[in-house]
């Protein structure tokens, strides 16, 4: 077993072989480390256990006990909160970018893929939308856990394409949702923050809550190139050479003003925002989705 830091340091994690295995490690790593931090106190226990009895259903015996024991024993789950998850996952060609091993692309789709994996231990129903400047994919939300492999299959098969429409695309989702629920939005947010705001206020008018996961490259933050660089758009192919010394100040002021819009557009809208990078290891994502749960229950 790699080492339990490992488990939860996006370079890693995307050096393993599928999305099944990146999303059952993560959070297995996650739970582990849970019990030795300070938020021990969060509850992610998914079951327990009593004798099984006459007249239990099969499908909830613990087979893994029964190996172990010889005994039959059933599992209890905790009262069901009925949350309905929608994870928005942002595929436009600017999330290919990454200067850190991982691109945002890579550390959106397994962050998805290990909530997706924690939402549906828990039994909580969780769904997913991929889209560019039109949605690609719509997968409805839904708690039995044979669904978390057409969920994972989706992730493994997506690539980014074409240009972002982020505002449109969630206007489109928003009218698409009929019963409320957690919104969760993985994307760059490379796009007009004024429309972004208007797609996240959508949610919020139809009595959704919302928790944005905004990604970025360090080198997105910090521009901490050196010597004479050729940058070009991923999305318009446009290129451009640059002496990155004489912009760093400007571009970070714009960046960090970029960046406060958002968060403070989203604080006044009552919605969560956690600003991550390529290099954040996933528990911090994780923290956060499971404070917005505890706050629902």
């Amino acid at each position: 077993m790699p080492a339990l830091n490992n488990l939860l340091q996006p370079e890693f994690v995307s050096r393993l072989k599928n999305m099944q295995l990146r999303a059952r490690l993560v959070v297995e790593g996650f739970m582990v480390g849970l019990h030795k931090s300070p938020y021990h106190g969060f509850s992610v226990e998914f079951a327990e256990h009593r004798p099984y009895m006459p007249g239990d259903s099969l499908r909830n015996l613990d087979w893994k006990v029964y190996a172990k024991t010889d005994r039959y024993y059933v599992k209890e789950y905790e009262e069901e909160t009925n949350l309905k998850a929608y994870l928005l996952l942002d595929i436009s060609n600017s999330m290919n970018f990454g200067t850190t091993g991982v691109t945002k692309f890579q550390y959106a789709s397994y962050l998805a893929a290990a909530l997706a994996y924690l939402m549906i231990q828990q039994r909580d129903a969780v769904g997913l939308t991929t889209y560019d400047t039109e949605v690609r994919a719509y997968l409805p939300p839904r708690s039995v856990r044979t669904y978390l492999n057409p969920l994972l299959s989706q992730l493994e098969r997506t690539q980014p394409s074409n240009r972002t429409e982020i505002a449109k695309n969630m206007h489109a989702v928003a009218e698409r949702i009929s019963r409320r629920g957690l919104i969760i939005v993985l994307s760059d947010l490379l796009d007009d923050p004024t429309s972004i705001l208007s797609g996240l206020k959508h949610f919020r008018h139809d009595g959704h809550e919302v928790l944005v996961f905004h990604i970025l490259d360090p080198r997105e933050l910090d521009f901490a190139y050196s010597g004479d660089v050729r940058f070009r758009d991923l999305e318009t192919q446009e290129e451009m050479p640059t002496q990155p010394w004489h912009l760093r100040k400007e571009y970070r002021g714009l960046m960090s003003e970029f960046i406060e819009k958002l968060r403070r557009g989203c604080r006044e809208d009552r919605i969560d925002y956690t600003l991550l990078n390529t290099q954040t290891p996933y528990s911090e994502a994780l923290i956060q989705y499971l404070t917005k749960r505890k706050r629902l229950r």
